[in-house]
């Protein structure tokens, strides 16, 4: 693997040209994204005040589904961190993901369609609920990509499945513990605006002017313990309903976009149609059991410094499966391990444990592959998702990007609870694995990343083995984590 030759990227249109003819769009799309290309400067991109603000609704206390805990563990800004929102941040620490909840009876706010300031720990009422809902609260995850692009640039697009992923999972992980977790990756986008209450993503602007589009990509569904399993989730009865209240128009929201972030809206809108099926699929969710309140709270994305040795092979095993059981449909997974006998290991067949891939150290490529970050080359072990073929149908490119996001989320809480150090890495260029590893080119791209590192030996905290051969009030303070240039370009 350190040896492997740099492969020629596929040719991708340069800044100024046309947008393809929508059956290239993906392909086009995908393989510029994963090319040396590097995103043109832009100006910089300011947050904007959060659009929607209406009156904040009274809570419910006793509730079944306690929100104010679920949306503190999972989406709420930490206190004392001003530039960075969740625990694991987007590219940059740009946060474009944004959740409005659904909400029936049985829940810590009242029946009726609310949006989620995370900055504020409050939820924003936006309109009534349908009668009949069924008890529970479904959450609707869009992004707003504006900020994105203007920092990524054609990069930016897989950034944005994969931090809607991260989001999923820590609503997931917050609510698994008191209520029944389901989550849907590929319900169809319209369906889900429609359901949110938003206007489907190319009428936007027309509707509401001086706003910025969101685009719904995944939900969550909380329902209290011991509901019918087989219930399907009313997001047809929610779509039923008139539209919701508009957001704040906002100075510069509605001047015509960009190139780049034009297509990117037209792409994930496209990515996220599903017409033949458009209520989706919906997986149950758990959480490790390690992973405790505490570990929720506390989990960050460590300094590189903190990511040097290289865990356990016992650990990772743990970890990989844990990544390898969100969806049997996802990308595969391997982590590459440094120390003194660097190594590729996938899950061991049949049984627990890792097996060999590949002896030597990875590293060095990996941190080429990963926009030049060159801290990777020293960190102890990266986990790795791959799949996603250059050709691949816009449903599973939605479904590996969505699905990495989700199970690196659900893998760095338990690594967190596990008492080890982590940091995802998003941006891949030329990261073909497969071709790498002498399979056939094209069809076992890097997808995503998580760097993972033991802690400092103390003791409190012995030394791990050395690796072998081959709403409601403002959410509670939390460890200030280092500022968000994840994976500059």
């Amino acid at each position: 693997m350190p040896d492997t030759p740099v492969r020629t990227a596929a040719p991708v249109c340069g800044a100024g040209a046309a947008l393809p003819a929508a059956p290239d769009l993906l392909r086009t799309a995908l393989a510029d994204a994963r090319s040396p290309r590097v995103p043109e400067l832009a100006p910089y991109a300011p947050e904007r005040p959060f659009p929607w603000n209406a009156p904040v609704t009274a809570g419910e206390p006793g509730a079944v589904i306690d929100l104010d805990r679920v949306l503190r563990l999972s989406l709420a800004a930490p206190v004392g961190t001003p530039g960075r929102l969740r625990p694991v941040p987007s590219a940059g620490a740009l946060h474009p993901v944004r959740a409005h909840l659904l909400l029936g009876q049985g829940c810590s706010l009242p029946p009726g369609r609310y949006a989620y300031d995370p900055r504020t720990h409050r939820a924003h009422l936006r309109g009534p609920a349908p009668d009949g809902i069924p008890p529970g609260a479904l959450v609707v995850l869009t992004v707003a990509a504006s900020r994105t692009v203007a920092h990524y640039g054609h990069r930016a697009w897989p950034l944005l499945l994969l931090d809607t992923g991260h989001a999923a999972a820590a609503l997931a992980l917050a609510g698994a513990t008191r209520a029944d977790v389901l989550v849907s990756l590929d319900a169809d986008g319209s369906l889900l605006s429609a359901a949110a209450g938003l206007p489907d993503a190319p009428d936007w602007q027309n509707i509401w002017p001086g706003t910025e589009p969101e685009l719904p990509l995944a939900a969550v569904r909380l329902t209290p313990p011991g509901g019918p399993a087989d219930a399907e989730p009313p997001l047809s009865a929610w779509a039923a309903l008139p539209r919701a209240s508009a957001p704040t128009p906002q100075p510069g929201a509605d001047t015509t976009p960009p190139r780049e972030l034009t297509a990117v809206r037209h792409l994930l809108h496209h990515i996220a149609e599903e017409p033949g099926w458009p209520g989706g699929t919906w997986h149950p969710a758990s959480r490790p059991g390690e992973a405790t309140d505490r570990a929720l709270e506390t989990r960050r994305s460590a300094p590189p410094d903190d990511l040097k040795r290289p865990p356990g092979k016992e650990l990772l095993a743990r970890i990989l499966a844990t990544a390898r059981s969100v969806r049997p449909d996802g990308p595969d997974w391997t982590v590459a391990v440094g120390g003194a006998t660097p190594a590729l290991y996938a899950a061991a067949p049949g049984r627990p444990g890792l097996g060999v891939r590949a002896v030597g150290d990875a590293r060095p490529t990996l941190a080429h592959w990963a926009a030049g970050q060159q801290w990777i080359a020293t960190s102890g072990a990266v986990l790795l998702a791959h799949g996603c073929p250059e050709d691949a149908s816009r449903a599973t490119v939605r479904g590996s990007h969505l699905v990495a996001g989700y199970a690196a989320g659900a893998a760095q809480a338990h690594a967190t609870a596990l008492g080890l150090r982590s940091r995802p890495i998003g941006s891949w260029q030329q990261a073909d694995l497969g071709a790498a590893l002498g399979d056939t080119p094209g069809r076992h791209w890097t997808v995503h990343g998580l760097a993972l590192g033991a802690p400092p030996t103390t003791p409190a905290t012995p030394a791990t083995n050395a690796p072998p051969s081959a709403t409601p009030p403002t959410a509670s303070a939390a460890p200030a984590a280092p500022s968000g240039e994840e994976e500059r370009p």
